[in-house]
């Protein structure tokens, strides 16, 4: 079974739903029944820039200017970002909201792709993404994309190289432009077998009964429902 996963790094809900999916996988994997042969799953992810416009790096409280650009009082963003770090918590992420550094993460997402073509991409996306979300990295920055990536295993001449060309970026707008084709307007945006769709940070059982049905429908069982909420875009809390 295939899933495709359209995501942002700078998007608080992806990370979460990240980690819920590959929870949801897990048990998945633990409910094959007897005599059935294991449930392998390829999951690929895909660019999504919430803000492609977006400064290289923005300067400032995130929660202060996601306030002021939705007009909304910051004790409400507050509130908000303090359930989402509850929620990581939940699932064993540590979501380090008050430093959050806004910003364009074009650039990241093409060092994804680089790191894909030297088979590190799972060690570059978490180290990228564990930067940004927890230690309050500025992914637009590109010292920081070279340190951060080069930690994960890229080498540094090869990230610096790819950083000042042009290397990869088809590569995210390409992606870009398939979710608009398909419809994908929010993330995380999980497609699964190329037919059912699931939208937004799912709690793990919700994602679990997709895969289920999705399962299913490959025998011909009663065809899975799309389901949806708990996303980033463009007007959530991840101000992007």
């Amino acid at each position: 079974m295939r899933i495709d996963v359209w995501f942002d790094l700078v998007c608080p809900f992806c990370h979460v739903g990240k980690r819920r999916l590959e929870l949801a996988l897990e048990e998945f994997a633990a409910a094959t029944p007897e005599g059935e042969e294991p449930r392998e799953v390829d999951v690929i992810w895909h660019s999504y820039q919430l803000d492609r416009n977006a400064p290289a790096v923005i300067e400032g409280s995130n929660v202060d200017r996601v306030a002021a650009k939705y007009g909304r009082s910051r004790e409400e963003m507050v509130a908000q970002h303090e359930q989402m770090a509850r929620d990581a918590a939940e699932v064993g992420l540590d979501f380090q909201w008050d430093k959050a550094v806004g910003g364009n993460s074009f650039d990241a997402h093409r060092v994804i792709h680089l790191a894909r073509a030297r088979g590190l991409e799972k060690p570059v996306m978490e180290r990228l993404m564990r930067g940004w979300y927890s230690e309050g990295a500025a992914l637009g920055d590109r010292d920081t994309l070279v340190r951060l990536a080069v930690e994960a295993g890229l080498g540094e001449k090869d990230v610096r190289e790819m950083l000042g060309s042009e290397d990869y970026g088809y590569d995210v707008r390409a992606d870009e432009a398939t979710a608009n084709q398909i419809g994908i307007t929010a993330v995380p945006a999980f497609v699964l077998d190329q037919k059912f769709a699931v939208t937004g940070a799912q709690p793990v059982d919700a994602l679990v009964r997709a895969l289920e049905l999705t399962w299913a429908d490959r025998h011909n069982a009663p065809e899975a429902r799309t389901e949806g909420c708990g996303g980033c875009d463009g007007g959530c809390a991840c101000g992007a």
